[in-house]
């Protein structure tokens, strides 16, 4: 099994939007390592979800990262907007987009973190040449757009075979402003590789062992104890 460190990104989604604020305290008091925030344009991913304002609502509310997810076509046009609201990463889907580089470059040039999505049904092969210019990918284990949708286990091969070539390749964490960490340091950080739809006690267990490090989950924490829950999924690493 994976013995990296793994990290808990309870997705909003499944939250109550009336009391965002609340929301961001309880998964803040929870353990949680970050709040997941889906932006939806009803167009690339057929729901609306959430905006800018949303971002910088929980922003105000809490200190932790704020992981700006956007399943929108033209992802170019959202991004000022959330960097001033307080977002510490973004991610945008490959699908959304030709211009992909200038995308990554953008946010990057903004000083917070670029993150690029796959949709289940994208081949592993378009991955690879992307690995070198982002912080982060990010899996999709259900297609975009809704919660609670059951888990895609063949996602897991795409899963192995990004962390088997960022292993062959020595695919690391990217040096960023934001780390804190030093240049030999930053080498020793596996690269993340984050997963999002059907995350559960099982589902979570066969993802780390995949090769995921950053586990994403929304209708599975906000049900019960979430604080046992997110131990629970933590401990799935040791």
């Amino acid at each position: 099994m994976n013995k990296q460190k793994i990290r808990i990104f309870p997705s909003i989604l499944s939250g109550d939007y009336g009391y965002l604020a609340r929301e961001a305290k309880n998964i803040e008091q929870a353990g949680a390592d970050g709040i997941h925030i889906d932006i939806m344009d009803g167009h690339f991913a057929r729901n609306l979800a959430f905006s800018p304002k949303a971002v910088a609502a929980l922003n105000r509310a809490t200190d932790l990262f704020l992981d700006v997810h956007i399943m929108v076509y033209n992802p170019f046009d959202y991004i000022e907007e959330l960097v001033t609201a307080g977002a510490d990463s973004i991610t945008f889907h490959f699908e959304a987009t030709e211009d992909v580089r200038d995308v990554l470059q953008y946010i990057q040039k903004c000083n917070i973190k670029a993150g690029l999505a796959f949709s289940p049904s994208t081949s592993a092969a378009m991955i690879p040449e992307y690995l070198p210019l982002c912080d982060h990918v990010l899996l999709m284990t259900v297609d975009p757009g809704f919660g609670g949708q059951l888990f895609l286990p063949q996602v897991l091969e795409k899963i192995m075979f990004v962390r088997n070539f960022c292993n062959k390749h020595s695919i690391y964490e990217r040096q960023n402003k934001i780390d804190k960490l030093s240049k030999k340091q930053q080498s020793q950080v596996p690269f993340t590789i984050q997963v999002d739809g059907g995350i559960n006690q099982e589902t979570g267990r066969q993802c780390i062992t995949a090769g995921a490090n950053v586990l994403i989950s929304g209708s599975y924490l906000f049900e019960g104890d979430m604080q046992q829950k997110i131990k629970k999924l933590k401990e799935l690493s040791l």
